[in-house]
């Protein structure tokens, strides 16, 4: 049976239907127990490797055109051929929902890495066998308790970085920098990190992205610095499309502690309110107007997108 211990902005509801799922390895669907790779594969021995973050509503991939962009973007950038297409990543994707009979409220995680190589070092021309393939589906609600109590953030001196060293943009395996910042917020005490960007201005959590509400306006930070959330595309459009205030712009902690509401957003929480933020309660410590109606907007336009 699966046990959820933890509050976080990915704690989902306990589904024992997990405890028996087949994963796509591949191009061949196995029992979980049976889903393995190579200890030579590049994504286990490097990081070496990109994934997409996928939701199933009533049988239908949530923004796919979206997050395929954004993983064809990333393996143009890292240099990696993918061999499938895009029909080929949605046939792999229905073809596991199929096989763990799943229709709605499923997360799927899809990576891809540069696969196996020859010897255990560094040098991408190593890996020649080809990409290494696998889907991970659950059946996976958000916890009630994401909406009722929000999330603890804790300020951490871990930033997500320049460009130039490793772009925040890209959604690699080597999130080695996010994991360190959380496991820093949880020392601390709280439930996730909250991290600036180099230049010290608000940026991003160590898994989401984050939004602050003040007086009626919607802020987020520049984009430059944090992850390319296609949830943050979401939220940013429907706020213009519904005569919501907001902006991308530079922010200080001063700004986010006498935030009116704050909230995270993510493709598997959709919006997450935040409570607290360095011991400071954020208004009422509950989701405020502006970030239930964003979350209405939001579902509204699932079911559209969905329908």
């Amino acid at each position: 049976m699966t046990n959820i211990n933890h509050h976080s902005t990915h704690a989902a509801e306990i589904d024992d239907r997990n405890d028996n799922l087949k994963i796509y390895v591949n191009g061949d669907i196995v029992a979980k127990e049976n889903a393995m790779i190579s200890v030579y594969d590049s994504g286990f021995m490097l990081g070496d490797g990109i994934w997409e973050g996928i939701r199933l509503y009533d049988g239908k991939w949530a923004f796919i055109e979206e997050h395929l962009d954004r993983l064809f973007g990333a393996a143009k950038a890292i240099d990696m051929d993918l061999q499938l297409d895009r029909s080929g990543f949605v046939d792999a994707l229905n073809k596991t929902a199929a096989a763990n009979n799943m229709t709605s409220n499923v997360h799927a995680r899809l990576m891809v890495t540069r696969g196996i190589k020859d010897k255990p070092f560094q040098d991408p021309r190593l890996s020649t066998s080809g990409p290494t393939i696998v889907i991970i589906m659950e059946h996976s609600k958000p916890a009630s308790a994401l909406m009722d109590q929000g999330i603890k953030l804790h300020t951490v001196p871990i930033v997500r970085g320049l460009p130039i060293s490793q772009d925040p943009k890209l959604n690699s395996h080597s999130k080695l920098n996010c994991i360190l910042a959380g496991i820093h917020a949880q020392k601390a005490g709280a439930d996730e990190a909250l991290m600036l960007d180099p230049h010290g201005f608000v940026n991003t959590t160590n898994g989401c992205n984050f939004f602050i509400v003040k007086k009626g306006e919607v802020w987020t930070s520049t984009g430059d610095y944090c992850m390319n959330g296609i949830t943050r595309k979401k939220v940013i459009e429907l706020c213009r499309e519904n005569q919501i205030p907001v902006f991308e712009r530079n922010y200080s902690l001063v700004d986010t502690y006498d935030a009116d509401e704050a909230f995270l957003t993510g493709t598997f929480g959709a919006q997450t309110p935040v409570r607290e933020i360095d011991g400071r309660l954020i208004g009422t410590g509950e989701a405020g107007p502006i970030t239930k109606k964003i979350r209405q907007l939001y579902f509204d336009l699932l079911k559209r997108e969905t329908a």
